[in-house]
């Protein structure tokens, strides 16, 4: 039997993932701050905080006990922000950086020793990563791009491991994290004192872009396709949304008189 370890597995991307993939046979140890509202069979769940070295490391050594190898290790655990980059505390800032990236260095660090050599690390990114950033989008991006530039240099060592890293890189997906952010959206738009117009007009572009958001089994069948495949992409890209693209065509002083004329004209 394969075993896989998948971060945020009490999230709607990474529970449909442990369920597409425990439906296939395999064993699946989750580990996340809470447990799932609903456990399935052949999935063991390892309570972590992954801001927490030490906690971190206990959930390895609990799973050491139970399995010595790993045959992959899925990323899905994340956060999703919308912010001003001049506006929010240093908590605010640092906290999104200790889940989106540290998190999943200390995971793949501890984790190490139980991977298996023709193993897998999945990495979810963003399609806001290889783009230029929107406003309010910063810190988000920001983490995004950090994890993508992680996962290729994770990559390139790794090879020499004979052990795979692959990054999914998807649109809106319709979990837990798009209500968060329309919350912290929400929040943003009472509270800040520099761009009260600017967000409320802001916000009609995430209503656009997250309107178009995918079911997280999609991301499920595509986290299955990226471990089972023979020869996997390095990057696989889904739901990516035809307007940021196009944007992200034009010149970056063009990219910024457009965004100006859209959040500011009354």
């Amino acid at each position: 039997m394969k075993t896989v370890l998948i971060t945020g597995v009490s999230g709607g991307m990474g529970f449909q993932t442990a369920k597409r993939l425990t439906e296939n046979g395999y064993k699946v140890y989750g580990i996340d701050i809470k447990a799932p509202g609903e456990m399935l069979p052949g999935l063991s769940f390892v309570q972590a905080d992954l801001t927490d070295e030490a906690s971190v490391s206990a959930a390895f050594q609990q799973i050491r006990l139970e399995t010595a190898e790993l045959d992959g290790i899925i990323h899905m655990a994340g956060m999703y922000d919308l912010n001003s980059l001049v506006e929010m505390s240093d908590d605010e800032f640092t906290r999104i950086f200790q889940i989106n990236l540290f998190g999943m260095f200390r995971v793949n660090k501890a984790f190490l020793p139980a991977m298996k050599k023709g193993s897998r690390i999945i990495i979810v990114s963003s399609e806001l990563a290889p783009l230029d950033p929107l406003p309010f989008t910063g810190i988000y991006g920001i983490t995004k791009t950090a994890v993508e530039q992680y996962a290729f240099s994770l990559r390139k060592e790794l090879q020499l491991l004979d052990i795979k890293v692959i990054v999914l890189r998807p649109g809106a997906v319709d979990t837990g994290l798009l209500n968060v952010s329309t919350n912290r959206l929400t929040d943003f738009c009472n509270n800040t004192q520099l761009y009260s117009y600017n967000a409320k007009r802001f916000r009609n572009i995430v209503d656009h872009v997250e309107s178009r958001k995918i079911l997280p089994e999609r991301m499920a069948g595509l986290a299955m396709k990226a471990l089972t495949s023979k020869r996997p992409r390095l990057i696989y890209k889904i739901n990516r949304n035809p307007l940021l693209i196009l944007l992200n065509i034009l010149p970056d002083r063009l990219q910024d008189y457009i965004l100006k004329k859209i959040l500011t004209v009354k």
